[in-house]
């Protein structure tokens, strides 16, 4: 919690203690009791005391109980299908402002005012994006539970929307909590010591960005870590040694965005990627106008996976070879709804990225070598033309291929 934050919890408990406490010197009502209530309150004060206990007591439970609070606001506080259809009769028999007000509240399940109501504390929102986490690894097992999250997801989608969002850079001077959060997150090439991560935030070649939201100030949504580089680079371990020689950023041609993290799994569902790498790639133009190329060096996370369910091994060893069916994979394998297969693809080109070289032992790690044979691919964000190919993605799915990765792709003969 921010300090902020901190403060105004304090000052709130000093104003308005909490009502209802039990021997134990919590509310000894029920959880569902205690949410029911909250929305039989009118009184901003006692709404807010409420709301408080409800999120003290969900913060002791178990998962077994946590299921079975989602499962109360998932079965006791629904729309009223009946209602709701006789709602819609009389707007249709009547459309006006009256109706349509009487429709629109019966359309709308009891369970978002509360988590409304719950928003209004200091923290909230932090809360119930710890609570939306929850929700979605315990509603792996539970499907009735969906509904309930499609519920977060709408509010969460007005809560979090780009124009709240607040970009920051990351850089060696900030808060050290906040730093150890970056570490925690990075979830593509992890960071394993305070020096690695001075190495990829205190040379002048260096960039990192992150999005935070106001009611959210130290924890960070996403964040993306770009080199300045002079060409596009092929390998990560290249890109990250510890004995590598920093260049001048005013000597830099090319912008690589080599890791994108999201950091709240409550939030997912979300897209902050899209936004922060156009917005970062816009402002590094601006402040660095020998910039000409801007392109990723990213993962290609299922291309083992995918290989091994055609029955065709992967053999880091020959890496002609390995170009060859990491260029096939990314232009062939398609999912169910026909997008590509690979997520790390589907968000770039999606984003109006182009898939533009494939490279073999460009990820020496164990990780980069049981995923995908060591190969990494460049996305290339070509500024003028992202918006006419995410354009072009959204309406036929078409993803714009470079020569190069086209004519290795189709040097892939048999039944891949």
């Amino acid at each position: 919690m921010s300090l902020l934050g901190e403060l105004l919890n304090t000052l709130f408990e000093r104003r308005y203690p909490r009502t209802g406490r039990g021997a134990g010197g919590g509310d000894d009502r029920s959880l569902p009791a205690l949410a029911a209530d909250i929305l039989g309150t009118k009184g901003e004060v006692s709404g807010l005391a409420l709301a408080g206990e409800v999120l003290s007591k969900y913060n002791t439970l178990e998962d077994d109980r946590k299921l079975e609070f989602f499962t109360y606001l998932t079965t006791r506080m629904n729309i009223d299908a009946q209602a709701v259809r006789d709602r819609l009769d009389e707007y249709e028999e009547n459309p006006n402002e009256e109706t349509y007000r009487a429709y629109a509240a019966a359309a709308e399940p009891p369970r978002q005012e509360l988590i409304r109501r719950l928003n209004r504390l200091p923290n909230g929102t932090n809360a119930l994006v710890r609570m939306r986490a929850d929700l979605l690894r315990l509603s792996e097992r539970e499907s009735a539970l969906q509904a309930l999250d499609l519920d977060f997801l709408h509010l969460f989608s007005s809560w979090f929307n780009r124009g709240f969002l607040v970009k920051r850079p990351i850089t060696w001077e900030t808060p050290a909590h906040v730093l150890e959060k970056i570490i925690a997150y990075e979830s593509v090439h992890s960071i394993d010591s305070w020096n690695e991560l001075r190495r990829r935030l205190a040379p002048e070649d260096r960039r990192c960005f992150a999005f935070f939201h106001p009611s959210m100030s130290d924890e960070p949504l996403i964040f993306v870590e770009v080199a300045l580089t002079q060409g596009i680079p092929t390998s990560i371990q290249s890109l990250l040694a510890e004995d590598r020689a920093a260049i001048d950023a005013a000597d830099a041609n090319t912008a690589t965005f080599y890791s994108i993290s999201s950091c709240q799994a409550g939030l997912a569902g979300i897209s902050f990627g899209n936004s922060l790498i156009k917005q970062v790639a816009a402002d590094l133009m601006a402040e660095h106008p020998g910039l000409e190329t801007f392109v990723t060096l990213s993962p290609i996370p299922r291309l083992a996976q995918w290989l091994e369910a055609q029955d065709i091994a992967l053999d880091s060893s020959d890496p002609e070879r390995t170009r060859r069916l990491a260029a096939h994979y990314l232009t062939a394998a398609k999912s169910a709804t026909g997008l590509p297969y690979d997520p790390v693809a589907r968000f770039h080109l999606g984003n109006g990225a182009a898939i533009h070289a494939v490279h073999a032992g460009a990820d020496t790690s164990e990780n980069g070598l049981r995923t995908s044979g060591g190969a990494m691919v460049n996305y290339h964000y070509d500024l003028g033309q992202v918006e006419q190919n995410h354009e072009r993605y959204a309406a036929t799915g078409e993803i714009r291929v470079s020569a190069e990765v086209r004519s290795l792709a189709s040097e892939v003969g048999g039944p891949v």
